[in-house]
Formats: C-alpha cells, structure tokens, sequence
C-alpha cells in the first residue's frame, strides 16, 4: 500500500468517529482486527467504545496533528477535543499506531494523555 493511501485510510478512519458515522468503519478494517487497548478482536467492540465515548462526552473530536507513516504502520498523534478539562490544564493527546495489510487496518495500540476515560471505562 502506498504511503498516502495508508495515511489516508486511517483519517478516514478518525472521520468515521468524528462524524458518527461508526458502521463506515467497517469497509477500512479487517474482520480479524485486533485492539490492543481494549483487548478484542473484530471493530464491534470499537464501535462499541465510541458509542460510550460519545454517551459520556457529545461533542468529543479527535483530531490528527501528525500522521507518520512507515511501511505497513500508520502512527497518529491527536488532540482530544470537546471533553471537559476541570484543571484548565493543556489539551488531552493520544498517539496510536495502525497496522495495514492489504489495504485493511488490522491492528492498533493506542496511549494517552490527560484522558478521561480508559479502555478499562468503556
């Protein structure tokens, strides 16, 4: 896969969250995809972690500041937008790392920072 189309499949990927579309993320990952974070296999439970996320916090976005890609990996670092921030402190971030194969995302590792949530809450 080329470097721009593995770039672009996951920002259509963080689309489909940001604009609720969650079933659209069907057609750019494998039926056997793996979250790290939340332990599973197949996107339902991803879908599934969205639907939370936005339950919890309507007007969550998340936006991609970086996206590197090398190989068959895709590393994002986000900006969490549209959650509550108590302190004033800075934005909350995530970086995750994608894994494509044969134009499909199959896996995906994920950390935050100033998040408030965890796959654990989801």
């Amino acid at each position: 896969m080329a470097t721009d189309d593995a770039g672009a499949l996951v920002r259509r990927l963080l689309d489909c969250f940001n604009t609720r579309q969650f079933d659209q993320a069907d057609d750019l990952t494998a039926a056997d995809f793996f979250s790290h974070p939340l332990g599973a296999t197949g996107f339902e439970v991803g879908k599934e972690a969205w639907r939370s996320l936005v339950s919890q916090f309507p007007d969550i976005r998340v936006v991609a500041e970086d996206v590197l890609v090398d190989g068959d990996k895709v590393a994002v670092r986000s900006s969490v937008q549209g959650v509550p921030l108590p302190d004033g402190g800075p934005q909350p971030m995530m970086i995750e790392i994608f894994r494509i194969d044969n134009g499909r995302i199959v896996e995906n590792w994920a950390v935050g920072q100033r998040l408030p949530y965890s796959a654990e809450t989801l």
